[in-house]
């Protein structure tokens, strides 16, 4: 994990899911995700788009690189995971969303944070989204 990601968790965790910096006001959320080829687990902070009833988007942009990120293909490959909102910790189920579904999340996505579409203007590939719904 690099050095940034560190510091944004560790801030995370010791402000109650809130950050400063260039994530200052974004709802972030922590996923907790098992290694595909691996099994190792690792914590990833990402911005999330939440949903209600217990469901949120999170956007496989990887600033966007020519790829999509590793965390992304451990998410489905495992999609079961544990994140954590604010001071919660709590069980989730990945799945990416596609077709219709997803392009409207898109525009919201890039409504609420311009700066994915800068991302999505970098790269030949379509950003994944994915929607994690809480386990009941």
């Amino acid at each position: 994990m690099s050095d940034f990601n560190q510091q944004i968790i560790d801030e995370f965790r010791a402000n109650e899911g809130r950050v400063g910096g260039p994530f200052a006001g974004a709802p972030m959320i922590l996923i907790h995700h098992i290694g595909a080829k691996s099994g190792t687990e690792r914590v990833i902070p990402l911005v999330q788009f939440p949903e209600g009833d217990g469901r949120t988007i999170i956007v496989g942009s990887a600033a966007g690189a020519p790829t999509h990120p590793a965390w992304f293909h451990n998410l489905k490959a495992n999609p079961k995971i544990v994140v954590e909102v604010g001071t919660e910790k709590y069980e989730v189920v990945a799945e990416e969303v596609t077709g219709a579904e997803r392009d409207a999340l898109w525009e919201r996505v890039v409504s609420e944070a311009p700066g994915f579409r800068d991302y999505e203007e970098k790269t030949d590939r379509t950003i994944p989204l994915l929607r994690l719904t809480r386990a009941a």
